[in-house]
């Protein structure tokens, strides 16, 4: 787990940070962490935070470094699955550290659960907004990677994917993210196996029938058919329209009958009040109390 003291390093596997980007790092800085930036953080190259060998570089300095303790990442938005392959995963088995990212990040999260066995963290951008994510959210951040206590989240039924669920109890091995990232990752090195996993899933400014259409392709590609059960995150900006399915309406049909535990309604993703969750650890779902527990994903340090 990390320390106060301990240094940790904010790199752009994907697009660019923009001004958000100082608080975040106050944010880190205030848990007591000596916060560094990538040498390329701040490079532009279309719409990506630079060329695909300068963020490279920096993905795979920050776990070559000794010195490192955490990497977090800038932002998501798109690129990382560009440069992902080339992870040192040497250097990463050598010596194991934090690794903090979401969205565009579940590549990486994959890459490193595949190649290392490395637990990461399914949490806010440095890139920080203090309306989507406040205090709450920066205590969920905190406790996820400077302690040693379960992570526990309670269905909201506020949150649109509360609307999907399939009635029982489950325990396996957390893993997954992003559905568009995990659906076009399929195939490649960093989607994990499912198998004995309870699989969690979250999106943005996705139609319901894109929801439909990437669950389909997995289900049609066997990848759900040995899971434990599933955990739903954030259905964001997901649009409605009269007369037809809602994106959690869609979700229902598509996993409501693959007879494992669907539990939805957790506040992980792109909306408010987003929190932290460990990847790799084991967790259980009860739908009918409505909570995921999931086990730490660090441990103490001497």
């Amino acid at each position: 787990m990390l320390r106060p003291g301990d240094r940790v390093r904010v790199i752009a596997p994907g697009s660019a940070p923009d001004t958000r980007l100082a608080r975040g790092i106050e944010i880190l800085r205030g848990f007591g962490l000596e916060v560094e930036l990538g040498a390329h953080v701040n490079d532009k190259y279309g719409y990506l935070a630079g060329t695909d060998e300068a963020r490279l570089a920096d993905l795979n300095a920050a776990f070559r470094d000794p010195g490192i303790r955490g990497v977090f990442a800038a932002r998501g938005g798109y690129g990382t699955q560009r440069i992902v392959d080339g992870l040192d995963l040497a250097a990463v088995r050598r010596d194991p550290r934090v690794f903090v990212g979401f969205s565009d990040l579940t590549a990486l999260s994959g890459r490193l659960w595949r190649g290392a066995r490395l637990v990461s963290f399914y949490g806010p951008m440095v890139n920080w907004t203090d309306s989507r994510t406040g205090p709450v959210e920066i205590e969920s951040l905190r406790k996820a990677v400077m302690t040693t206590e379960p992570v526990v989240l309670t269905r909201d039924p506020a949150e649109p994917s509360a609307a999907v669920q399939v009635p029982g109890t489950a325990t396996g091995t957390l893993l997954g993210g992003n559905l568009t990232i995990l659906q076009t990752g399929y195939g490649t090195r960093d989607f994990p196996d499912l198998t004995g996993a309870i699989l969690m899933f979250e999106d943005v400014d996705e139609a319901p029938y894109s929801y439909d259409r990437m669950l389909t392709q997995l289900r049609r590609a066997g990848a759900l058919d040995r899971i434990k059960g599933i955990a739903i995150g954030q259905f964001t900006n997901a649009p409605v329209t009269a007369g037809q399915w809602t994106a959690a309406q869609a979700v229902q049909d598509r996993v409501g009958d693959l007879g494992v535990p669907v539990l939805g309604g957790l506040r992980i993703g792109h909306g408010n009040g987003q929190l932290t969750v460990p990847l790799g650890t084991k967790a259980t779902i009860d739908a009918a109390a409505g909570t995921l527990t999931i086990a730490p994903g660090v441990t103490d340090r001497a």
